[in-house]
């Protein structure tokens, strides 16, 4: 609906309340409309309105929940989820929400507890499955996350997150074909997926497919959407081909897309390094540092860059800093400690 519809739906919803403020549908239904426009405070001031009037109501509860999860306070969220699964046990909707939450808090085993108990009510569910290949993604068993995108796209075959994700996992487990069928059936579907033409211009050029990848890429550039991901991965495809002055091109143009990023500032250092071009790899290190002071990893690759050009002093200032940083990462500690001991035996 326009907005002029959408205004006066708004309104006489608003009207409907306030004659009959006991009819919870009323509440219900505003908050639809205040969700299909985006403004989210509005939905949650309507959704506590209404658990004043009826504190039971599973649908407000609910709803509340997730906007909280939305927001990121997950403890709000796990609170009017167990509410409503006290009012209401036997509703599958609230386990999977609930799995959420846990997976968020990367309590592996909550959440798998309260996903397989969403199953247990609702076994056709997909994105259900889909939760639970992601929680084994995350936990880094990729062989088990497969399993369950599996079952999820054996109910909903043209699932797009399975799809997507599925291809992923395969790529993980360097199982390019694959998941190159994967996305290309998801790019059947939605041809306007800029990150699938991505994900298959990476896939053709770990395959050695050198025309096919630059030709997804060069679709995704043309596609709507932000572009500096796509600069990227491009790069990096031309780095695979040994096309290194066209990767260095292509990083730049990333540069210059988005200069508050900093990811391809620091892949654009690494290969400068790898080239011992080394202070033209430091001068990025330390942009990257005026835009982000408080990150370890590039002090340690700057470190690594004075060292690499005998620079020992600078070297063990850098990595000083990535150790003040993370104190507690013993890597950092023990080049810290090599380097130094290496600078005294030479003193």
């Amino acid at each position: 609906m326009d907005r002029a519809e959408l205004d006066k739906k708004i309104n006489d919803t608003v009207m409907a309340m306030a004659k009959d403020p006991q009819n919870a549908s009323n509440y219900h239904e505003l908050a639809e409309l205040y969700l299909s426009e985006g403004n989210y405070d509005k939905v949650m001031s309507v959704l506590e309105s209404l658990l004043t009037v009826h504190p039971d109501d599973i649908q407000g509860l609910i709803g509340l929940g997730t906007m909280w999860f939305y927001e990121k306070d997950f403890r709000k969220s796990l609170s009017y989820y167990n509410r409503a699964l006290e009012l209401n046990p036997k509703n599958y909707l609230i386990y999977y929400n609930i799995g959420n939450v846990f997976a968020e808090w990367k309590n592996f085993d909550k959440a798998l507890f309260y996903y397989n108990r969403a199953i247990d009510l609702n076994s056709t569910n997909p994105e259900i499955y889909n939760a639970i290949a992601l929680l084994y993604n995350d936990h880094e068993d990729y062989i088990e996350s497969k399993a369950y995108y599996e079952k999820a796209l054996s109910l909903d075959p043209e699932n797009i997150t399975a799809l997507v994700d599925m291809g992923n996992v395969c790529f993980k487990l360097l199982d390019y074909e694959t998941a190159l069928e994967l996305y290309k059936k998801v790019f059947v579907l939605n041809p306007d997926n800029k990150i699938v033409a991505i994900c298959i211009g990476n896939t053709y050029a770990l395959m050695k497919d050198r025309e096919k990848s630059y030709a997804y890429f060069e679709k995704a550039l043309k596609m709507e959407g932000d572009n500096y991901k796509t600069y990227i991965c491009y790069a990096i495809a031309l780095s695979e081909f040994k096309e290194y002055d066209m990767a260095i091109e292509m990083y730049k143009r990333a540069i210059q897309y988005n200069e508050e990023e900093t990811e391809a500032q620091i892949l654009l250092a690494n290969l400068y390094s790898n080239f011992n071009e080394l202070d033209i790899a430091m001068d990025l290190y330390k942009s990257v540092l005026h835009i982000k002071p408080n990150d370890s990893e590039t002090y340690m690759l700057l470190g690594n860059a004075h060292y690499l050009k005998g620079e020992i002093e600078q070297s063990i200032g850098a990595y000083k800093s990535a150790m003040n940083i993370e104190p507690e990462n013993d890597e950092y500690k023990l080049i810290y400690m090599q380097v130094v001991n290496e600078y005294v035996d030479m003193k």
